[in-house]
């Protein structure tokens, strides 16, 4: 009889193989965090969108209803210097006069440290036209104010 032993054959380690699932693992954290992240910023914008658009539609509704001295209170202080109630009032009363609006974009920025965001409406006036215009929107004591000559 012969007194080799018997040993179990040699496997091969797979150093690639683990590295590769490894790898793939952490991958696949990586988009799982990237999705996250990506959902959590859409989400952001459109809350803080959500204001400046209701700002601009609450402004405008104002405007074509021809509620001039509501519509004059949301004027940030910069508008408000430029015009008096009085002349806003005849301004918006001014042929062709806005009756309505459709918002068709939206944009909100932080500028020099302040947010500050953009409304392209379309305005139709009397008699049918209409018009795309854009409206200035900036954060003024804890409210959004519409800022600037907006039509």
């Amino acid at each position: 009889m012969s007194s080799a032993s018997w040993s179990r054959p040699h496997r091969p380690h797979r150093p690639v193989r683990a590295g590769l699932l490894v790898g793939g693992a952490l991958l696949g954290l990586c988009l799982v965090g990237v999705a996250g992240v990506a959902a959590w910023n859409v989400q952001v914008v459109r809350q803080s969108d959500a204001p400046v658009r209701e700002t601009a539609e609450a402004f405008l509704t104002e405007v074509a209803a021809g509620n001039a001295d509501r519509a004059y209170r949301r004027l940030c202080a910069s508008a408000r210097s430029r015009w008096s109630p009085i002349g806003f009032a005849a301004w918006v009363r001014t042929p062709p006069v806005v009756t309505g609006h459709q918002v068709t974009d939206v944009s909100v920025r932080t500028r020099e440290g302040r947010p500050t965001g953009t409304v392209t409406v379309r305005l139709t006036r009397d008699g049918g036209r209409s018009e795309q215009r854009t409206l200035p929107v900036v954060r003024e004591d804890d409210d959004w104010r519409v800022c600037g000559d907006p039509f």
